[in-house]
């Protein structure tokens, strides 16, 4: 998780990531990186990101689409490739 938190920090320069591991709801244990950015409102950035108004969640203009968000799936996929060999590196 730390490798993809550097690449997005790499790729798309937030302010900090929010790191989440969760198990409550579904029977796994999953993860979510939340990148968090200067143009968020003041409240906004103090709370969790699950705390958005719904329609944050719901609406199709948040949605992916590799038309529109293809271009930074690459670059952080490129910066993920690369934080990860930067890590295999011996010291």
């Amino acid at each position: 998780m730390t490798l993809l938190g550097d690449a997005i920090i790499q790729a798309c320069s937030p302010l900090r990531i929010n790191y989440e591991l969760l198990g409550n709801t579904d029977n796994f244990l999953h993860a979510h990186l939340f990148p968090r950015y200067e143009w968020e409102t003041g409240e906004a950035k103090k709370m969790p990101v699950w705390l958005y108004d719904k329609s944050h969640w719901t609406n199709p203009e948040y949605h992916y689409s590799e038309k529109s968000d293809g271009e930074l799936r690459q670059k952080i996929a490129s910066c993920l490739e690369n934080a990860y060999r930067l890590s295999n590196e011996p010291f």
